[in-house]
């Protein structure tokens, strides 16, 4: 039976982390809190276990209270991005009139490959990677191309060149869908690590797409680069949104941003893809972009005070499983294969988001705390689980508790 959690000891008006209590993010009624069972702690999907960022809260309630939900218009989300880009990415060129609304970073995704390449041509991600990209791009008719993260969970060139030469051998116009931060691995791609990319995309005309959702997630000791500021860059597309950082899924929007070469390309976008975004979302992603700062700034030093707790804890109690330390956004990828967990979903065959098999299903069967499972995230995932830090220190380190009871459980039953 699945112990207690304990409630903040103290809460911390300027730790967005420790403000809410278990009892409290209980009521809500997102995915994340009624997939599974109350007992069950719930370290999966990524949604943020915070309250609104102020500046966001008092914007949607202005908008409720005018009674101001009609349709989206105007360009202050793109202005709003734009500085930001600008203050914490060194990003000054950002051009407004290069971006156009989408309904939320993977549709928009989707769109724009849709601008750039032909039925049945080759998209290229680098597993293990965010589990969607493979049922999106499977969907929509695409062949899908690996070029697995190497030992260090970074891009290989070598890999990369050799999965561009396959896309080109299998379609006219291929593309690569690139993650930037990483999901699920944490990695924050270095400047001199696209450079390479852009090189290799230019020489064998590929055309990337990079989604930068978790670009504001970036942690102490990592700096972000956008894709497009990267020379050789010029032809890409980068999408954005405050949906992970100020934790707004449920409010729909995103951006999408065309390097120069590509802003022809952009203005083909059908306008009514630009109808999906919600005009309530749009509010809430412009306030956070454009006020939010102070609230991220301390959500980043719970993050990374959440980063160092779960270090300790893994190495306490559960030394078996390896822990990659994120760089960026609020996941952590956790390799359980020394817990000899037997898995049933092979390499290569990644499932939904919502399926479970190996740790992950161990975890919550014997444990009762919810994990993504690594084998949806692609090739390199089957054996890992990755966790989502975004939650109270009290959670994270009853979550850690029980994992380590799971796995004495599983070795007395095996």
């Amino acid at each position: 039976m699945a112990s207690p959690v304990p409630g903040p000891a103290g809460r911390q008006a300027d730790d967005p982390l420790t403000a809410l209590t278990l009892a409290e993010l209980r009521q809500r009624t997102s995915v994340k809190w009624r997939t599974y069972a109350p007992d069950v702690l719930p370290l999966w999907v990524a949604e943020q276990d915070v309250p609104l960022a102020a500046p966001v809260a008092e914007a949607l309630h202005r908008a409720i209270d005018l009674g101001d939900t009609g349709y989206a218009c105007g360009t202050e989300f793109a202005e709003a991005v734009g500085s930001f880009a600008a203050r914490r990415w060194g990003w000054p060129d950002f051009r407004v009139a290069h971006t156009t609304i989408v309904p939320d970073v993977m549709m928009g995704a989707v769109e724009v490959l849709r601008l750039v390449t032909d039925p049945g041509d080759a998209v290229v991600v680098c597993p293990p990677v965010y589990s969607p990209f493979y049922a999106f791009l499977a969907h929509a008719g695409w062949r899908v191309v690996d070029a697995p993260l190497g030992a260090d969970l970074r891009m290989d060139p070598a890999v990369l060149e050799d999965a561009f030469r396959q896309a080109r051998a299998h379609g006219r116009r291929p593309a690569f869908l690139l993650c930037n931060p990483h999901n699920p691995t944490g990695v924050v791609h270095r400047r001199d690590e696209l450079a390479v990319l852009a090189e290799l995309a230019d020489r064998y005309g590929v055309r990337v797409v990079s989604d930068e959702i978790h670009a504001p997630l970036v942690l102490p000791g990592a700096q972000f680069t956008p894709y497009l500021t990267v020379p050789g860059a010029e032809n890409a597309f980068a999408l954005t949104s405050a949906s992970k950082a100020w934790n707004l899924a449920g409010l729909k929007a995103a951006l999408v941003v065309a390097g120069p070469r590509a802003a022809d390309d952009l203005r083909r976008m059908p306008e009514e893809v630009s109808h999906g975004p919600s005009h309530l979302g749009v509010i809430a992603h412009t306030a956070a972009f454009r006020a939010g700062e102070q609230w991220l700034d301390l959500l980043l030093t719970g993050l990374d005070a959440n980063r160092a707790r779960l270090g300790e804890l893994l190495a306490e109690q559960l030394p078996e499983i390896t822990y990659h330390r994120p760089e960026g956004t609020f996941l952590a990828w956790l390799d359980c294969t020394r817990l000899g967990v037997p898995t049933e979903q092979p390499d290569g065959e990644p499932g939904l988001a919502s399926d479970l098999d190996g740790p992950a299903k161990m975890f919550l069967d014997r444990g009762r705390v919810a994990f993504s499972s690594g084998h949806v995230f692609g090739p390199g995932g089957t054996g890992f689980v990755r966790l989502n830090l975004a939650t109270t220190p009290e959670i994270l380190t009853e979550a850690v508790t029980r994992m380590s009871r799971a796995v004495q459980a599983h070795r007395r039953s095996a």
